[in-house]
């Protein structure tokens, strides 16, 4: 059985309470740049860029093309996807295509009857998506043709995930179905337990060795096994604070990123954590609210934060190395790793390039007067973004031996935010199938003894 959330209306009757979600929605749900209520000015308007800064690398465009109508202004889970050589994208009107990377050729383009909200994933000769009616569908990556459809309870506003066998998907209403990928056959679903309020955004699925590792809302890291979708472990991240339902906000909309047997995770109004993936322990635990995203090298943590700064974070304890704040309040998308460098998008359709040493600004440039609202996607050294007006654009680094522009903040206090005691997990065998709860508790608290975070304005390491 599915799992179905009351809506936020039905739990509050008051107009002011009518107003303070209508507005979460648009600022979080990214449906708009919020018109203030009574002619107020923005209270946090976006930093203008330094158009006279001397660029030292340049996200040169190499092609640029357009896919239907986009997002239509709202903000979807529709990026480009990479693989065998093509480039796939989708509009909100149910436009799907496949590109070449190389130069923006429309290898083929289909339109459908779905309005497209995630996606899409691929592999071989499927590619997946999502729709805000609930519609899982898979196409044939040759030609666009469909190979089968399934009807979900919920939009999907996650990316549907091919996983070996299966395709997971994650909907708004905190449910993770698995469906054959071959057949399009329903295999199982788990439904999560939703507070009033949440994101409206979901984190989608990643794979792990065991299974798949997802976040949900209330500030939760799931492990599940794949064969019947029973949690291996259920970790709290943040718990929900606060005296109002606005406060308790404490969701997982970022995809988690897997590095060996660690899973980093951040949570809005909440944390940046690290979670050992074999026992759901959480390793270490800072103050750091996001739900655009992150990514990791070898070494580092990179972050947009809620306020659109971004962050690099020792993997180790999280200690903060750098905080670049020249772009805040641009609505800025997860970082993307270029080469040497960090790739982000903004709210004006804007392209910057960061250095992944310091932080610092080193160039920007224009792709389109729309907004671009998710990570490029990064292959053969090249970035590819896709804007809410359906620009698809392809984009190389190029370098200038000059002065750059905004500096980072060197070694940054990332705080230790330490969790009361909780209740010890639950084991995996205690949980009842067929799943309608999840079957964890949340994991301890951070252990002591990180090394300390050098204070503000230090040098960097």
């Amino acid at each position: 059985m599915s799992h179905r959330r009351p809506t936020p209306m039905t739990r509050f009757g008051s107009r002011a309470a009518w107003i303070c979600i209508a507005a979460l929605a648009l600022l979080l749900g990214g449906c708009a740049q919020l018109p203030f209520l009574g002619g107020e000015r923005d209270p946090t308007p976006p930093t203008p860029l330094d158009k006279k800064m001397t660029q030292r690398a340049t996200p040169q465009v190499l092609w640029k093309t357009r896919i239907g109508k986009g997002t239509d202004e709202r903000q979807l889970r529709l990026q480009p996807a990479f693989d065998a050589g093509r480039l796939y994208a989708a509009d909100a009107r149910g436009v799907v295509a496949a590109l070449s990377p190389g130069d923006g050729r429309i290898i083929w383009e289909r339109k459908t009857d779905f309005p497209f909200s995630g996606g899409p994933d691929v592999q071989g000769e499927t590619l997946v998506l999502g729709s805000t009616d609930g519609d899982l569908v898979a196409l044939s990556t040759r030609n666009g043709a469909q190979q089968w459809r399934a009807q979900l309870d919920s939009e999907v506003v996650s990316l549907p995930r091919i996983i070996g066998d299966l395709v997971l998907v994650h909907t708004v209403d905190d449910t993770l179905y698995a469906f054959d990928r071959a057949a399009g056959n329903e295999r199982w679903r788990y439904s999560f337990p939703a507070p009033v309020l949440t994101l409206h955004g979901t984190s989608s699925p990643v794979p792990t060795a065991e299974g798949a590792i997802i976040g949900v809302s209330g500030g939760r890291l799931v492990h599940v096994e794949l064969e019947r979708g029973l949690p291996l472990w259920e970790a709290i991240i943040t718990p929900p604070r606060g005296r109002s339902e606005l406060d308790r906000i404490a969701d997982v909309d970022v995809d988690p990123v897997v590095v060996g047997d660690t899973a980093y995770v951040a949570t809005y109004n909440g944390d940046l954590a690290a979670v050992d993936i074999p026992t759901g322990d959480v390793l270490w635990r800072r103050e750091l609210s996001a739900h655009a995203g992150l990514t990791a090298d070898e070494t580092a943590l990179y972050i947009t934060d809620s306020d659109d700064n971004l962050w690099a974070a020792s993997r180790t304890n999280g200690a903060g190395l750098w905080r670049q704040e020249g772009l805040r309040y641009r609505r800025v998308t997860a970082p993307a790793l270029l080469g040497n460098y960090l790739a982000v998008a903004d709210l004006d359709g804007y392209v910057h390039l960061l250095s992944r040493r310091d932080g610092a600004l080193l160039g920007f440039e224009r792709v389109s007067k729309a907004r671009i609202g998710h990570r490029p996607v990064v292959a053969g050294g090249v970035a590819f973004v896709y804007a809410n007006d359906g620009t698809v654009a392809a984009l190389r680094p190029s370098t200038r031996a000059a002065a750059g522009g905004a500096a980072a903040v060197a070694t940054p206090e990332l705080g230790r935010d330490e969790q009361p005691e909780l209740p010890p997990g639950v084991a995996p065998e205690t949980a009842a199938p067929p799943p309608t709860q999840p079957a964890g508790a949340p994991a301890p608290p951070p252990a002591e003894g990180s090394p300390p975070i050098p204070p503000a304005g230090g040098t960097t390491p």
